[in-house]
């Protein structure tokens, strides 16, 4: 069964899987260490993708493909095509720099999804992540979650501007489809909802 949450008009379905996600081949570098102990999260903007595994990455020659930005901006040129076909999108890793996106493509819109990698849940960037690409960018395809995908996390992400969820291979989206409503009316505003609550409702007294 497929563990592919998609949002269409506000309603959570589970959804075949459409798109390849390209993985990067293995690193070399030795991970980084504090105290003694590995790092378990990336700083932000710290090179962790080198020249041979860019070259090395293994891209399908059909179908639709969501490429690592750093390969979609290096191995742009091969791909010129298929992004003219809608067949290629981009996943960027929460450590990675959205501006490198946003210099290489103008338009984010000519990519038909945008996907934002977690490899381990340590913070909240993803969610900035996807603000970013909806109010300052206006990114409006699909904007997926992939990667360390859990349940508790989908009525946020949701909030954040993401419409699918790409949830952990070990975990049910039958589960975690219920968690789109966890809560009624949030306070805040965001970006499935810029109003506040208090504007939202009308006070009689």
């Amino acid at each position: 069964m497929s563990n592919l949450i998609q949002l269409n008009d506000d309603i959570a379905s589970i959804a075949e899987n459409l798109w390849v996600t390209v993985q990067l081949p293995p690193s070399n570098v030795e991970a980084r260490k504090q105290a003694g102990k590995v790092v378990q999260f990336k700083l932000t903007g710290e090179a962790t993708v080198s020249e041979t595994q860019i070259a090395d990455t293994v891209i399908p020659a059909t179908g639709k493909i969501i490429v690592p930005l750093s390969v979609f901006i290096a191995r742009k040129d091969e791909l010129l095509t298929r992004i003219s076909n809608g067949e290629v999108g981009v996943w960027i890793d929460t450590h990675e720099v959205l501006a490198d996106l946003v210099n290489d493509q103008a338009d984010l819109n000519v990519l038909p999804i945008i996907a934002v990698h977690v490899e381990r849940f340590a913070d909240g960037r993803i969610f900035s992540l996807g603000t970013l690409l909806r109010k300052r960018y206006g990114f409006k395809n699909e904007l997926r979650a992939i990667g360390d995908v859990l349940r508790d996390q989908l009525f946020f992400l949701k909030r954040s501007g993401f419409n699918s969820y790409l949830i952990r291979a070990d975990r049910s989206a039958n589960d975690a489809l219920a968690s789109l409503k966890d809560f009624t009316a949030p306070y805040q505003g965001a970006v499935d909802e810029p109003r506040p609550v208090f504007s939202r409702y009308n006070r009689t007294a």
